[in-house]
């Protein structure tokens, strides 16, 4: 599978981390940056792994800052993304089964390395449930129109 992934400078650590704990798991991973972490605008980096979940390029996302929530937030507003802002392994899972997330976001300040990368596994590895679950997920999409 394609992870993409991408953070702002409070994310940049944990960003750094997970890439390369996402290729241990045996994916392949598009780092969107940045490359230091120099202050930089959290949305510019939503906006580039969002970009790549449209397109095709990679099948699910990962974005990194302080909190996660601001990039949840921009990453949302791109036509097609379910990005889910997540703090738990489980969260992480049900993001997936129950509303067939795309993008995981996370926290780089908040929460620690080893639960982000749980996070970050179980994402990946939860597949999408459909059954009851297609329809909320179709009713979510319309919301887009």
């Amino acid at each position: 599978m394609v992870i993409s992934i991408a953070s702002d400078h409070a994310g940049f650590a944990e960003k750094q981390l997970l890439v390369g704990y996402i290729r241990t798991l045996g994916h392949d991973v598009l780092d969107r940056g940045p490359d230091n972490d120099d202050r930089v605008d959290y949305p510019d980096y939503a906006a580039l792994v969002a970009g790549d979940i449209t397109s095709g390029e990679a099948e699910r996302g990962v974005l990194v800052c302080g909190t996660g929530i601001g990039m949840a937030i921009a990453a949302n507003k791109v036509h097609g993304i379910r990005a889910a802002n997540v703090t738990t392994p489980e969260f992480a899972a049900l993001s997936r089964e129950h509303n067939d997330a795309n993008i995981v976001t996370v926290s780089g300040r908040f929460v620690d390395d080893d639960t982000n990368r749980a996070i970050v596994k179980a994402f990946i590895e939860t597949e999408f449930a459909g059954g009851r679950h297609e329809g909320r997920v179709a009713k979510i999409m319309a919301l887009e129109r």
